[in-house]
Protein backbone atom coordinates (compact mmCIF):
# COMPACT_ATOMS: atom_id res chain seq x y z
CA UNK A 1 0.00 0.00 0.00
CA UNK A 2 0.93 3.67 -0.61
CA UNK A 3 2.79 5.31 2.35
CA UNK A 4 0.31 8.32 2.60
CA UNK A 5 -0.03 8.30 6.48
CA UNK A 6 1.84 10.43 9.22
CA UNK A 7 1.70 9.61 12.80
CA UNK A 8 1.59 12.47 15.35
CA UNK A 9 2.90 12.49 18.82
CA UNK A 10 2.23 15.00 21.69
CA UNK A 11 3.32 13.94 25.40
CA UNK A 12 1.81 15.97 27.77
CA UNK A 13 3.08 15.98 31.77
CA UNK A 14 0.35 13.30 32.33
CA UNK A 15 -0.98 12.18 29.08
CA UNK A 16 0.80 10.73 25.86
CA UNK A 17 -1.95 11.74 22.98
CA UNK A 18 -1.11 10.30 19.29
CA UNK A 19 -2.73 10.56 16.11
CA UNK A 20 -2.96 9.64 12.52
CA UNK A 21 -3.66 11.45 9.63
CA UNK A 22 -4.24 11.44 6.20
CA UNK A 23 -2.88 14.19 4.61
CA UNK A 24 -3.94 17.21 7.60
CA UNK A 25 -7.85 14.66 7.98
CA UNK A 26 -7.55 13.32 11.19
CA UNK A 27 -8.36 9.41 11.02
CA UNK A 28 -7.95 8.58 14.77
CA UNK A 29 -6.59 10.21 17.78
CA UNK A 30 -6.02 8.11 21.20
CA UNK A 31 -5.51 9.78 24.43
CA UNK A 32 -3.21 7.79 26.75
CA UNK A 33 -3.81 8.66 30.28
CA UNK A 34 -0.45 8.23 33.00
CA UNK A 35 -1.18 7.98 36.88
CA UNK A 36 0.22 9.64 39.21
CA UNK A 37 1.51 6.08 40.62
CA UNK A 38 2.64 5.19 36.82
CA UNK A 39 5.12 8.08 37.12
CA UNK A 40 6.18 8.24 40.32
CA UNK A 41 8.93 5.63 39.97
CA UNK A 42 11.10 8.33 37.61
CA UNK A 43 13.67 10.12 38.57
CA UNK A 44 13.52 12.85 35.83
CA UNK A 45 11.23 13.14 32.54
CA UNK A 46 13.50 11.00 30.30
CA UNK A 47 13.66 8.31 32.08
CA UNK A 48 9.84 8.12 30.87
CA UNK A 49 10.81 7.11 27.59
CA UNK A 50 10.85 3.26 27.12
CA UNK A 51 7.20 3.13 28.95
CA UNK A 52 5.98 5.68 26.48
CA UNK A 53 7.04 4.57 23.78
CA UNK A 54 5.60 1.01 24.51
CA UNK A 55 2.69 1.93 25.64
CA UNK A 56 2.45 4.07 22.20
CA UNK A 57 3.53 0.79 20.23
CA UNK A 58 0.36 -0.67 22.03
CA UNK A 59 -2.00 1.48 20.69
CA UNK A 60 -0.92 1.04 17.00
CA UNK A 61 -0.99 -2.12 17.17
CA UNK A 62 -4.52 -2.08 19.25
CA UNK A 63 -5.17 0.06 16.07
CA UNK A 64 -3.93 -2.00 13.38
CA UNK A 65 -2.13 0.64 12.01
CA UNK A 66 0.48 -0.67 9.66
CA UNK A 67 3.43 1.38 9.76
CA UNK A 68 4.72 0.31 6.39
CA UNK A 69 1.76 3.29 5.57
CA UNK A 70 3.40 5.91 7.36
CA UNK A 71 5.60 8.00 5.38
CA UNK A 72 6.59 10.28 8.33
CA UNK A 73 6.57 10.68 12.11
CA UNK A 74 5.75 13.82 13.70
CA UNK A 75 6.58 15.40 16.94
CA UNK A 76 5.83 17.78 19.13
CA UNK A 77 9.02 20.07 20.01
CA UNK A 78 10.84 19.69 23.20
CA UNK A 79 12.66 23.03 24.97
CA UNK A 80 15.63 22.39 22.89
CA UNK A 81 17.98 25.80 22.75
CA UNK A 82 16.56 29.02 21.25
CA UNK A 83 15.95 28.16 17.09
CA UNK A 84 14.11 29.36 13.94
CA UNK A 85 10.37 28.40 13.29
CA UNK A 86 9.86 25.59 11.28
CA UNK A 87 10.84 21.85 10.84
CA UNK A 88 13.31 19.65 11.90
CA UNK A 89 14.73 16.36 11.42
CA UNK A 90 15.16 14.72 14.56
CA UNK A 91 18.62 12.98 14.72
CA UNK A 92 21.00 11.79 17.56
CA UNK A 93 22.36 15.16 18.26
CA UNK A 94 19.26 16.51 18.91
CA UNK A 95 18.01 13.69 21.49
CA UNK A 96 21.22 13.76 23.13
CA UNK A 97 20.29 17.55 23.91
CA UNK A 98 16.56 17.04 24.90
CA UNK A 99 17.87 14.19 27.22
CA UNK A 100 21.14 15.68 28.51
CA UNK A 101 20.98 19.81 27.78
CA UNK A 102 17.14 20.50 27.24
CA UNK A 103 16.51 24.08 28.63
CA UNK A 104 13.60 22.85 31.07
CA UNK A 105 12.12 19.77 32.29
CA UNK A 106 9.31 18.88 30.17
CA UNK A 107 6.90 15.61 29.02
CA UNK A 108 7.20 17.17 25.05
CA UNK A 109 11.01 16.47 25.53
CA UNK A 110 10.16 12.86 24.93
CA UNK A 111 8.05 13.41 21.78
CA UNK A 112 11.00 13.10 19.34
CA UNK A 113 13.01 11.00 21.28
CA UNK A 114 9.33 8.29 20.53
CA UNK A 115 9.15 9.07 16.93
CA UNK A 116 12.66 8.55 16.05
CA UNK A 117 12.07 4.96 17.66
CA UNK A 118 9.57 4.04 15.31
CA UNK A 119 10.52 6.37 12.22
CA UNK A 120 13.77 4.45 11.76
CA UNK A 121 13.23 1.23 11.68
CA UNK A 122 10.76 1.62 8.84
CA UNK A 123 13.63 4.22 7.00
CA UNK A 124 11.17 7.32 6.98
CA UNK A 125 11.86 10.68 8.59
CA UNK A 126 10.47 12.20 12.24
CA UNK A 127 10.26 15.15 12.55
CA UNK A 128 9.60 18.31 15.26
CA UNK A 129 7.90 21.36 14.14
CA UNK A 130 7.85 24.72 15.80
CA UNK A 131 9.03 24.31 19.57
CA UNK A 132 8.02 26.18 22.34
CA UNK A 133 11.71 27.75 22.32
CA UNK A 134 11.35 29.27 18.52
CA UNK A 135 13.05 32.79 19.34
CA UNK A 136 13.69 34.76 16.12
CA UNK A 137 13.37 37.65 17.86
CA UNK A 138 14.82 40.88 16.71
CA UNK A 139 17.80 42.48 18.54
CA UNK A 140 16.17 45.81 19.36
CA UNK A 141 13.02 44.33 21.66
CA UNK A 142 15.40 41.86 23.30
CA UNK A 143 17.15 44.94 25.71
CA UNK A 144 16.00 45.03 29.05
CA UNK A 145 16.94 47.74 32.11
CA UNK A 146 19.17 45.50 33.66
CA UNK A 147 22.03 44.53 31.26
CA UNK A 148 22.48 41.17 32.28
CA UNK A 149 18.91 40.20 31.37
CA UNK A 150 17.41 39.68 27.82
CA UNK A 151 14.30 39.13 26.78
CA UNK A 152 13.73 35.57 25.12
CA UNK A 153 11.51 34.39 22.88
CA UNK A 154 9.28 31.21 24.48
CA UNK A 155 5.09 30.94 23.60
CA UNK A 156 2.51 28.76 21.90
CA UNK A 157 4.66 28.31 18.79
CA UNK A 158 3.19 25.57 17.35
CA UNK A 159 -0.25 26.85 17.41
CA UNK A 160 0.11 30.62 16.45
CA UNK A 161 2.33 29.93 13.65
CA UNK A 162 -0.36 27.57 12.36
CA UNK A 163 -3.13 29.77 12.86
CA UNK A 164 -1.15 32.71 10.94
CA UNK A 165 -0.56 30.41 7.96
CA UNK A 166 -3.91 29.00 8.15
CA UNK A 167 -5.00 32.61 8.34
CA UNK A 168 -2.90 33.38 4.66
CA UNK A 169 -4.11 30.23 3.31
CA UNK A 170 -7.68 31.28 4.44
CA UNK A 171 -7.24 35.14 2.86
CA UNK A 172 -4.89 33.92 -0.43
CA UNK A 173 -1.78 36.27 0.85
CA UNK A 174 1.97 35.46 1.37
CA UNK A 175 2.99 34.99 4.98
CA UNK A 176 6.00 36.49 3.95
CA UNK A 177 4.35 39.89 3.05
CA UNK A 178 2.21 40.47 5.65
CA UNK A 179 2.56 41.54 9.91
CA UNK A 180 0.07 39.65 11.79
CA UNK A 181 -0.40 39.72 15.70
CA UNK A 182 -1.38 36.12 16.80
CA UNK A 183 -2.82 35.56 20.77
CA UNK A 184 -2.98 32.18 22.06
CA UNK A 185 -5.55 32.75 24.44
CA UNK A 186 -5.29 29.42 26.68
CA UNK A 187 -3.86 27.97 30.57
CA UNK A 188 -1.79 30.53 29.93
CA UNK A 189 -1.63 33.35 27.62
CA UNK A 190 1.24 34.68 25.00
CA UNK A 191 1.61 36.63 21.66
CA UNK A 192 3.51 37.07 18.78
CA UNK A 193 4.53 39.04 16.22
CA UNK A 194 4.60 37.67 12.60
CA UNK A 195 6.71 40.06 10.59
CA UNK A 196 7.31 39.38 6.78
CA UNK A 197 7.70 35.63 7.80
CA UNK A 198 9.51 36.02 11.12
CA UNK A 199 8.54 35.95 14.43
CA UNK A 200 10.37 39.21 15.35
CA UNK A 201 8.92 39.55 18.78
CA UNK A 202 6.35 38.01 21.33
CA UNK A 203 4.66 38.51 24.76
CA UNK A 204 5.32 35.61 27.03
CA UNK A 205 3.09 34.22 29.66
CA UNK A 206 5.88 36.16 32.46
CA UNK A 207 5.70 39.32 31.33
CA UNK A 208 2.53 40.21 29.74
CA UNK A 209 -1.73 39.08 29.86
CA UNK A 210 -2.69 37.16 33.20
CA UNK A 211 -4.56 34.25 32.60
CA UNK A 212 -6.42 31.24 33.74
CA UNK A 213 -2.99 29.62 35.29
CA UNK A 214 -0.60 32.25 35.19
CA UNK A 215 0.29 35.03 37.12
CA UNK A 216 1.79 37.37 34.40
CA UNK A 217 3.21 40.41 34.43
CA UNK A 218 3.33 41.98 37.86
CA UNK A 219 5.20 45.16 39.70
CA UNK A 220 8.70 43.91 40.08
CA UNK A 221 9.47 45.25 43.79
CA UNK A 222 6.15 44.60 44.74
CA UNK A 223 6.74 41.08 43.79
CA UNK A 224 10.29 41.13 45.69
CA UNK A 225 9.16 41.99 48.94
CA UNK A 226 6.87 39.25 48.87
CA UNK A 227 9.31 36.41 47.52
CA UNK A 228 11.50 37.93 50.45
CA UNK A 229 9.43 38.44 53.29
CA UNK A 230 8.00 35.62 53.05
CA UNK A 231 11.35 32.98 52.21
CA UNK A 232 10.20 31.02 49.60
CA UNK A 233 11.84 28.23 47.93
CA UNK A 234 12.44 29.34 43.99
CA UNK A 235 10.34 26.19 42.78
CA UNK A 236 7.69 27.42 45.10
CA UNK A 237 7.54 30.51 43.86
CA UNK A 238 7.49 29.52 40.48
CA UNK A 239 4.57 27.13 41.48
CA UNK A 240 2.46 30.28 42.47
CA UNK A 241 3.31 32.33 39.51
CA UNK A 242 2.75 29.20 36.68
CA UNK A 243 0.32 27.05 38.59
CA UNK A 244 -1.44 28.68 41.22
CA UNK A 245 -1.68 32.82 39.25
CA UNK A 246 -4.43 34.33 37.26
CA UNK A 247 -7.71 33.04 37.83
CA UNK A 248 -6.58 30.12 40.57
CA UNK A 249 -5.26 32.90 42.48
CA UNK A 250 -8.52 34.82 42.24
CA UNK A 251 -11.37 32.38 42.59
CA UNK A 252 -9.61 28.83 43.31
CA UNK A 253 -10.45 27.76 39.84
CA UNK A 254 -8.40 28.00 36.50
CA UNK A 255 -12.06 26.94 34.18
CA UNK A 256 -13.32 30.60 32.55
CA UNK A 257 -16.20 28.60 32.26
CA UNK A 258 -17.00 28.73 36.15
CA UNK A 259 -15.76 32.49 36.57
CA UNK A 260 -17.80 33.73 33.50
CA UNK A 261 -20.74 32.08 35.57
CA UNK A 262 -20.03 33.50 38.51
CA UNK A 263 -20.20 37.00 36.57
CA UNK A 264 -23.18 36.45 34.91
CA UNK A 265 -24.79 35.39 39.04
CA UNK A 266 -24.03 38.71 39.86
CA UNK A 267 -20.46 38.16 41.35
CA UNK A 268 -18.70 41.74 40.60
CA UNK A 269 -15.58 40.29 41.20
CA UNK A 270 -15.72 37.92 39.18
CA UNK A 271 -16.90 39.85 36.29
CA UNK A 272 -14.12 42.72 37.14
CA UNK A 273 -11.18 40.31 36.92
CA UNK A 274 -12.44 38.65 33.93
CA UNK A 275 -12.14 42.18 32.02
CA UNK A 276 -9.03 43.11 33.46
CA UNK A 277 -7.70 39.55 31.74
CA UNK A 278 -9.38 40.78 28.36
CA UNK A 279 -8.15 44.33 29.07
CA UNK A 280 -4.35 42.49 29.76
CA UNK A 281 -4.58 41.03 25.95
CA UNK A 282 -5.72 43.77 24.48
CA UNK A 283 -2.76 45.42 25.75
CA UNK A 284 -0.17 43.25 24.69
CA UNK A 285 -1.57 43.49 20.83
CA UNK A 286 -1.30 47.28 21.11
CA UNK A 287 2.31 46.46 22.87
CA UNK A 288 3.42 44.46 19.83
CA UNK A 289 1.90 46.79 16.89
CA UNK A 290 4.19 49.55 17.56
CA UNK A 291 7.18 47.54 16.14
CA UNK A 292 5.84 48.03 13.14
CA UNK A 293 4.45 51.11 13.49
CA UNK A 294 0.75 50.41 13.69
CA UNK A 295 1.70 48.21 10.10
CA UNK A 296 -0.61 45.48 11.04
CA UNK A 297 -2.52 43.83 8.41
CA UNK A 298 -4.54 41.23 10.79
CA UNK A 299 -4.57 40.31 14.65
CA UNK A 300 -6.05 36.42 15.07
CA UNK A 301 -7.22 35.63 18.26
CA UNK A 302 -6.87 31.92 18.65
CA UNK A 303 -6.45 28.81 22.00
CA UNK A 304 -9.07 27.11 23.80
CA UNK A 305 -10.39 30.47 25.38
CA UNK A 306 -11.26 31.90 21.67
CA UNK A 307 -14.02 29.79 21.68
CA UNK A 308 -15.93 32.26 24.58
CA UNK A 309 -17.57 34.93 22.38
CA UNK A 310 -18.00 36.87 26.04
CA UNK A 311 -14.36 37.37 26.49
CA UNK A 312 -12.93 37.83 22.74
CA UNK A 313 -15.58 40.26 22.02
CA UNK A 314 -14.14 42.42 25.29
CA UNK A 315 -10.39 41.86 23.59
CA UNK A 316 -11.93 42.89 19.94
CA UNK A 317 -13.74 46.03 21.04
CA UNK A 318 -10.29 47.26 22.17
CA UNK A 319 -8.14 46.02 19.43
CA UNK A 320 -10.07 46.59 16.19
CA UNK A 321 -8.97 50.06 15.97
CA UNK A 322 -5.41 48.46 15.42
CA UNK A 323 -6.27 45.74 12.27
CA UNK A 324 -9.24 43.79 11.66
CA UNK A 325 -9.78 40.49 14.11
CA UNK A 326 -9.70 37.05 12.89
CA UNK A 327 -11.15 34.16 15.68
CA UNK A 328 -9.60 30.83 14.67
CA UNK A 329 -10.60 28.75 18.27
CA UNK A 330 -8.87 25.78 19.78
CA UNK A 331 -5.26 24.61 20.40
CA UNK A 332 -5.33 22.13 17.60
CA UNK A 333 -1.36 21.29 18.39
CA UNK A 334 -2.18 17.80 16.71
CA UNK A 335 -3.37 19.15 13.78
CA UNK A 336 -0.50 22.04 13.69
CA UNK A 337 1.96 19.66 13.37
CA UNK A 338 0.57 17.02 10.94
CA UNK A 339 -0.09 20.11 8.52
CA UNK A 340 3.53 20.95 8.91
CA UNK A 341 5.10 18.09 8.19
CA UNK A 342 2.91 17.85 5.71
CA UNK A 343 4.17 20.99 4.10
CA UNK A 344 7.59 19.22 4.48
CA UNK A 345 6.20 15.89 2.81
CA UNK A 346 5.16 17.59 -0.08
CA UNK A 347 7.87 19.92 -1.00
CA UNK A 348 6.06 23.28 0.37
CA UNK A 349 8.93 23.67 3.45
CA UNK A 350 12.52 22.58 3.51
CA UNK A 351 13.46 20.77 6.98
CA UNK A 352 16.26 21.68 8.45
CA UNK A 353 18.97 18.82 9.76
CA UNK A 354 18.91 19.58 14.07
CA UNK A 355 22.60 21.17 14.73
CA UNK A 356 24.06 21.69 10.83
Amino acid sequence: MTKDKILVINPGSTSTKIAVYAGEQQLWQENIEHSATELTPFKVIYDQLPMRLALVRNILQQRGLAVEELQAVAARGGLLPPLAAGAYEVNPHMLDILENHAVNQHASNLAAGIAYAIAQPLGIKAYVYDPVTVDEMIDLVRITGLKEIKRHGQGHNLNMRAAALRYCADNQVDYHEVNLIVAHLGGGITLSLHAQGRIIDMVSDDEGPFSPERAGALPNYKLLKEVYAGGAEFSEVMKKLQRRGGLMSHFGTSDVRAVQQMAVEGDQQAALVLDAMALSVAQSAARLAVDVNGAVDAIILTGGIAQSNTFVQNIIERIAFIAPVTIIPGENEMQALAAGVGRVLRGEELARVYGS
